[in-house]
């Protein structure tokens, strides 16, 4: 039934499709005021980037908050090379999506394949990475089956190490897999414009 609802959410959202630079970019105005974008590789249809933003109770927009892809820089980031030099060697977290999987890769974490545990935490609904030695400790949600109240399951969890890089993939339930096939077809339905950017008039 949550699946059903998350659905509809969708089909009664507001979308702006624009066909750009070998990427298909959707754009959602949700009837609560909220808006998310999507991009989608033109050939291969994988999801590359979902961020969200959404109205203060002034009025005031706020900034885009990633969901998968890569960060968005800091306003101050860019002009601060001390915060830069700082931040690169730290642990940074990505999600970046397969067909059949969601997937976390977090970087500069310079450790063997056997310090990390990756479990799941139904209670918290979480997944939980830490490292035998102590030096790393990360808790973040699944915010697809979040959405759908679809439950953790701890066998759809796996992990690989490379490159200083921890891969953590959750293979989708069918539930979702579905739901994903359903949501391109109506977007591939969209008659998107090849130029300009994106956005959905919220005035």
């Amino acid at each position: 039934m949550a699946v059903q609802s998350w659905t509809d959410i969708l089909k009664f959202s507001k979308k702006t499709a624009l066909i750009h630079d070998g990427k298909r970019k959707i754009h959602y105005l949700f009837t609560d005021g909220k808006e998310m974008s999507e991009e989608y590789d033109l050939k291969t249809d994988e999801l590359i980037v979902r961020k969200w933003r959404h109205k203060s109770t002034l009025g005031a927009q706020s900034q885009w908050q990633v969901e998968v892809g890569e960060p968005l820089a800091g306003p101050d980031t860019s002009l601060d090379s001390e915060v830069i030099k700082e931040n690169c060697s730290n642990p940074l977290l990505m999600r970046k999506d397969t067909k059949t999987s969601f997937q976390w890769r977090i970087r500069n974490l310079p450790y063997p394949k056997e310090v990390f545990s990756v479990s799941v935490e139904p209670s918290d609904r979480c997944i939980i990475v830490k490292t035998s030695n102590k030096k790393y400790y990360k808790k973040f949600n699944v915010t697809d089956l979040d959405r759908n109240e679809l439950p953790l399951d701890n066998s759809a969890l796996s992990f690989s190490h490379a490159n200083n890089t921890l891969i953590v993939s959750y293979k989708k339930p069918k539930e979702i897999l579905t739901l994903e096939q359903e949501l391109l077809k109506e977007l591939k339905k969209l008659k998107g414009t090849d130029e300009g950017d994106v956005d959905c008039k919220t005035q």
